[in-house]
């Protein structure tokens, strides 16, 4: 899973070198895990790189902030174009691309709403999340001892830096066990989600996922797989899931930005379906990939293909950040 750095980052509002990006060893995020990022991927096409969802990603970036208290000191057009042009600055076909905003240093009380809030995208080359083999072979992961956040906790549909603690947590235990990843269950005990993966059940001819009520992340790619799993004729069920459901499923898998459609070849050593990628995964797979590799029509508008982007917001004026 090594990623290769690229030659610049966006910061507070223009390019820096790689290595001239950084913070104060007194930011407020490096002491209590006060950030909001984003994962998205841009994808190498005919027409050159484009990237997936990025308005459901920018989206989803403000929806964490405004759920973290932190307003952003750019308005959502210039992150937007922020973030077409760190790709195109970096002259990259494909990349993972990780926005982030965190609060700065200003002091050390809990209540960080009057310190400054950093900005910055990061934009790089980087492989398959779970390993190369695992699109076709699959994964062999564990159910974690570690559960997910209850509710009146973290806001599960925020992506917080301090709560990815939890998730390091499951990767962590997961590794240790042997395993390339961990499952997580929500506090009620049913299925949630994976360290930084949402989750799919096929069982007895339908697809199955937990609900955003299983304190899962509201993720971009489970919303594009919802909609390719409908389209292909599929019964896709959101409920809640109990943890047996995944040792006599037909196939596992998972989605997520990093990790694209990964199937799950074995769940606590118990193999799953064939061990391999199943036909209802591998049709979804296939779907998937056409549509962001640009081999097939883009019919959900999902593609910002960044060579045709004007960045109508390089005359806007910085936005100053409310004093409370």
């Amino acid at each position: 899973m090594a990623f290769l750095k690229s030659h610049s980052i966006w910061m507070n509002g223009k390019l820096v070198p790689w290595d001239d990006a950084t913070v104060h060893v007194g930011a407020h995020a490096l002491h209590y895990g006060s950030s909001v990022f984003e994962g998205i991927r841009a994808y190498s096409t005919p027409r050159g790189p484009a990237i997936f969802c990025l308005d459901p990603h920018v989206d989803r970036w403000l929806g964490s902030c405004k759920m973290y208290k932190m307003p952003l000191p750019f308005s959502r057009a210039h992150l937007r174009d922020a973030i077409v042009e760190v790709v195109r600055a970096n002259d990259l076909a494909s990349c993972y691309i990780r926005p982030i905003a965190l609060r700065g240093f200003g002091g050390f009380a809990l209540d960080p709403r009057k310190y400054p809030v950093d900005v910055a995208i990061l934009a790089f080359e980087w492989g398959k999340y779970l390993g190369p083999e695992a699109l076709e072979q699959g994964v062999d992961v564990g159910v974690s001892s570690w559960r997910r956040m209850a509710p009146d906790t973290f806001p599960a549909m925020g992506k917080i830096g301090g709560q990815y603690i939890n998730s390091q947590f499951v990767a962590m235990e997961a590794n240790d066990h042997g395993y390339v990843e961990g499952i997580a269950l929500d506090v009620n005990g049913y299925v949630s989600e994976g360290s930084g993966e949402n989750i799919f059940v096929v069982f007895d001819g339908a697809i199955y996922t937990p609900p955003l009520g299983s304190s899962i992340l509201r993720g971009i790619t489970r919303m594009a797989v919802i909609n390719l799993a409908r389209e292909l004729g599929f019964t896709l069920i959101e409920q809640n899931l109990p943890r047996e459901m995944l040792y006599v499923a037909d196939e596992v898998f998972f989605t997520g930005t990093a990790a694209e459609v990964t199937p799950i070849r074995s769940i606590d050593r118990v193999t799953i379906g064939a061990g391999k990628c199943g036909v209802v995964t591998k049709q979804i797979q296939e779907q998937f990939f056409a549509l962001v590799e640009g081999r097939a029509e883009d019919r959900y508008g999902w593609l910002t293909y960044v060579n045709d982007v004007t960045l109508a917001s390089r005359a806007e004026m910085r936005i100053a950040v409310p004093a409370e």
